[in-house]
């Protein structure tokens, strides 16, 4: 097979992944829709509580986008304050590490398993047959992941694509491969993934992974801008502290970037746990930064959207009252 052929099936591969993770998000979702806003409003009383939802949510979901888009359309209700739903998106953050392990693990051999066993419950005449769904969005995941390893394969043997995939290496360039593509998938997992994939396969090396995944965390606050833009002023407020939070974190952790990737090559891991180690640190860092350090960048971030966005509060924001800063 020539490598454009190649490229074309590892782009057909890609897009099962991103369908089945999509698919695997929405079943959750149908599963525990009330229950998921009624957590958000509860458990949201502080900062820690709201990180800690963030985390677990997004880590059972797998979808950072899809709780990042939830809270700044329940900010936008007026159901969660501005505050509080910073602590949601600083854990999202930290949840979404879940895929990097999942890939790193090398779990996909169970795919099949649970393409089969998800069908076979989707038929049983019971309640337990709405998790059917679930099991086999999550056996597709696994399998279009096993599909991918088997289409980069060929890939080694490419000079052209080893030397593009090099120039991955340099930090801003593999940051900004890592923002671009995440905000063309709409999906931080598939970015991550691959990454993943591809250092575990020798095309890839661990700086210009780390510098991917990383980069990714940028990419994904478009969808909450997507999803504030028909909102109100406090849900693009917040949407606006996702992006800040995200940009200051990576300007100030780019000087140290290259003591980082020092630091995780001399863990004796394989190159998959790296990567999954430094996506899950570097997460952990920014998210304890900010939980520190959260009202006064809440108030940065206000002055700063205040001056983009205006003033103007709209739809009867109560619940802002409550978050003393």
């Amino acid at each position: 097979m020539d490598t454009f052929n190649t490229v074309i099936a590892i782009l057909a591969t890609i897009s099962l992944f991103l369908f089945s993770l999509k698919g695997f998000s929405k079943e959750l979702q149908k599963l525990g829709a009330e229950n998921l806003q009624r957590w958000l409003t509860k458990v949201t009383s502080n900062r820690f509580s709201a990180f800690l939802l963030g985390a677990v949510v997004t880590a059972i979901i797998q979808s950072s986008s899809v709780v990042s888009s939830i809270t700044v359309a329940l900010v936008d209700a007026g159901v969660i304050g501005f505050f509080n739903s910073l602590g949601v998106l600083l854990g999202a953050k930290v949840g979404t590490s879940f895929t990097a392990w999942l890939v790193a693990f090398e779990l996909s051999f169970l795919g099949s398993w649970l393409l089969v066993a998800g069908m076979i419950i989707t038929l049983v005449p019971m309640r337990i047959k709405l998790v059917g769904k679930s099991v086999f969005y999550l056996g597709f995941i696994l399998f279009s992941l096993e599909l991918i390893k088997n289409g980069l394969a060929p890939l080694s043997e490419s000079p052209e694509i080893l030397l593009w995939l090099k120039q991955a290496d340099k930090l801003a360039l593999g940051l900004l491969i890592g923002a671009v593509v995440t905000a063309m998938m709409q999906s931080s997992s598939v970015t991550i993934g691959l990454a993943i994939i591809l250092a575990g396969q020798g095309l890839l090396g661990l700086p210009g992974a780390i510098a991917i995944v990383v980069g990714s965390n940028l990419g994904t606050t478009s969808t909450a801008l997507l999803a504030s833009i028909s909102l109100s002023s406090w849900a693009k407020k917040a949407a606006f502290a996702n992006l800040l939070l995200n940009l200051l974190g990576l300007i100030l952790f780019v000087p140290f970037l290259p003591v980082f990737v020092q630091f995780i090559q001399n863990l004796q891991l394989e190159i998959t746990y790296q990567v999954a180690v430094a996506h899950l640190l570097f997460n952990l860092i920014l998210a304890v930064v900010g939980l520190i350090f959260l009202r006064q960048f809440s108030r940065l971030s206000l002055y700063l959207s205040s001056k983009l966005i205006g003033r103007k509060e709209t739809s009867g924001y109560s619940v802002e009252a409550k978050n003393s800063f």
